[in-house]
């Protein structure tokens, strides 16, 4: 466009590939300008989270304290108060809690909208979604790790596949988050509200994850059913023992195998939920 500086990208059958992949990137800084423009909400969100971090990680230290050889579920001090902080980091770079823009837009109607985009809900929230992320991996991801760097003593990787195995394990936890927030949302094109679902996701999701405490502290067969069953681990629990090192590296990347497994699943999941309510709409004239 003449004296504006901008260009539009032309989707043409010769070109699909790239609109996709601009559209997509697009639609990821999209997010990503959204979450920075509430900057006040960043830095009051950010400082709640570094208060229960110490609330969290002393109540787990005395818990090791107390146990023998002052280890708890496995985990030494160090792994304990590494686990804590960078969940703290994390529980924003996931999201597991407080996203509702699909069940609004279904309740509203403004899902039609959506409806007639050129990209499906699905790839759009998604991309959208890993743009929050990003901005959360820089906004309220480093300040609660310095903070747990500065007041307790925090693992170090001793491994060098630490570091880009626990970065893809976050990726899968923000895909596998994503998907299943949308599955609970969804739940809206059949209930037209979806305020119980979501409240039902917010109880069971916090202790479920391993977000309040670590999940090898419960039976170890309950252990087995979590991680094998349910795609629940992955978002939080996997990529924080792979921080921690709380595992041989074998294991490690088999725990991460496994939540690439879920995140595929529940992402089908989600485009498959979605297809049927689409389908539903029509029937119903909508």
């Amino acid at each position: 466009m003449d004296g504006i500086g901008a260009s539009v990208l032309v989707v043409s059958p010769n070109r699909p590939s790239r609109a996709s992949v601009t559209t997509f990137r697009a639609l990821v800084w999209s997010g990503f300008r959204r979450y920075a423009t509430y900057r006040q909400a960043t830095v009051a969100g950010m400082f709640t989270n570094i208060v229960f971090g110490f609330l969290r990680c002393y109540v787990l230290l005395a818990v090791a304290g107390g146990a023998a050889g002052g280890m708890a579920a496995g985990y030494d001090p160090t792994q304990l108060a590494t686990y804590v902080w960078v969940g703290q980091g994390l529980l924003n770079v996931v999201g597991i809690w407080g996203w509702t823009d699909l069940s609004d837009r279904i309740r509203t109607g403004d899902i039609a909208a959506d409806l007639l985009r050129p990209v499906p809900p699905v790839t759009a929230y998604l991309a959208a979604d890993l743009g929050r992320a990003t901005h959360g991996m820089l906004a309220r991801f480093i300040p609660p790790v310095i903070v747990g760097l500065i007041f307790f003593p925090l693992a170090v990787p001793a491994r060098w596949q630490t570091v880009p195995l626990f970065a893809l394990s976050v990726i899968l936890a923000v895909i596998g988050s994503f998907a299943c927030r949308f599955l609970v949302n969804a739940t809206a094109y059949w209930l037209q509200d979806a305020r119980g679902p979501i409240m039902l996701w917010t109880l069971g999701s916090g202790v479920l994850t391993g977000l309040y405490f670590p999940l090898r502290l419960f039976p170890d067969w309950a252990v087995a059913v979590l991680w094998l069953g349910t795609p629940l681990p992955g978002l939080l629990q996997t990529p924080l023992d792979v921080a921690a090192e709380r595992d041989s590296p074998a294991l490690q990347a088999g725990l991460v195998a496994l939540q690439a497994v879920w995140a595929v699943i529940m992402l089908a999941l989600a485009r498959l939920v979605q297809h049927r309510a689409e389908r539903k709409l029509v029937l119903q004239g909508g």
